[in-house]
């Protein structure tokens, strides 16, 4: 899907990423945490997988009756994707370390 067709595609979710000092990363419109550690953190959000990397990361409030998340640490790395390319990508890596 090209940024154009996302552009025009009206979805009626309304998002937010609030991002203070590179330290403190407030997300609404998450649906689901599929993993963490202290490096990575991969949410399934209304929009996509969010990405989050960083160093010392931590997952500081999840509330699942306001479907928001509070995410502390080091930020260094923001990225949206697609729910079947993160799926592609993980069944590559097991394959690799089979």
């Amino acid at each position: 899907m090209t940024v154009d067709e996302r552009k025009t595609m009206n979805t009626g979710v309304i998002q937010n990423l609030i991002l203070e000092n590179r330290e403190k990363l407030s997300i609404s419109g998450v649906l689901d945490v599929l993993s963490f550690d202290d490096q990575v953190v991969i949410l399934e959000t209304e929009l996509g997988l969010l990405t989050v990397k960083g160093e010392n990361l931590h997952i500081n409030k999840l509330s699942i009756d306001t479907s928001e998340v509070i995410v502390e640490g080091d930020i260094s790395y923001l990225a949206y994707s697609d729910k079947d390319t993160e799926k592609a990508k993980g069944n590559f890596m097991s394959k690799i370390f089979k």
